[in-house]
């Protein structure tokens, strides 16, 4: 067995409280990081939950939804359709849609089928959902929106539908989904694959939205 070469220790005996702090500052600035992304709207009521599309998280945004619903915040529930496929369904013997999915996990809790609708068309990012949103509030005379996302993603959404929706009689809320459970927490996002597309990702997001949008 080789043995391990003796300035290898004497290298962290001499460095190891640099090494704590470094570790330290960073598991502090990646939590603060996650933090910063994470924002509200508050709306007590509204004429309808929205939920993005989200095909990784899309449990945690519609469990959220139907609290909300539940608990009375408004009459009926809205969807978006991204038109990508799930996994395959044993028991419907194919590959259903995220936005078919979401609507069996809405039921699922509790939502009448009656009260979950989804926006006509195909989005393919937070902006054309904003758009294809003030398009179907303005269709059916909707006044107030409560708009349901995950954590990282809810500054950016919130900036986006404020932007889409200026001018409107509209009024936008936000409620983002405590991280936890399909998004990872924010003093540990930085353990986990998913987390650097989720945080650092967004933040990427952000610029080119604020120069394109």
């Amino acid at each position: 067995m080789r043995r391990v070469p003796r300035r290898f220790f004497e290298f962290f005996r001499h460095r190891w409280r640099i090494i704590l702090l470094s570790l330290l500052a960073w598991s502090f600035l990646a939590w603060a990081a996650a933090e910063a992304l994470i924002v509200g709207a508050e709306l007590g009521h509204a004429d309808a939950l929205v939920v993005l599309a989200g095909s990784s998280t899309y449990v945690e945004r519609t469990r959220r939804a139907a609290e909300l619903y539940l608990a009375g915040r408004a009459p009926k529930i809205i969807l978006t359709n991204d038109n990508l496929q799930s996994g395959w369904s044993a028991e419907q013997e194919r590959n259903p849609l995220f936005v078919e999915r979401a609507t069996d996990e809405l039921k699922m809790r509790g939502v009448p089928a009656d009260k979950i609708e989804i926006v006509p068309g195909t989005v393919t990012s937070t902006y054309t959902e904003a758009v294809a949103l003030r398009e179907y509030a303005a269709g059916h005379n909707l006044k107030s929106l409560l708009v349901v996302t995950s954590a990282y993603q809810s500054r950016r959404a919130l900036w986006t539908l404020r932007r889409v929706f200026g001018g409107s009689d509209v009024t936008i809320g936000l409620d983002a989904v405590a991280p936890g459970e399909q998004t990872p927490r924010t003093f540990s996002w930085w353990w986990h694959k998913s987390g650097w597309e989720l945080v650092p990702g967004e933040y990427l997001k952000m610029i080119y939205y604020r120069i394109n949008y």
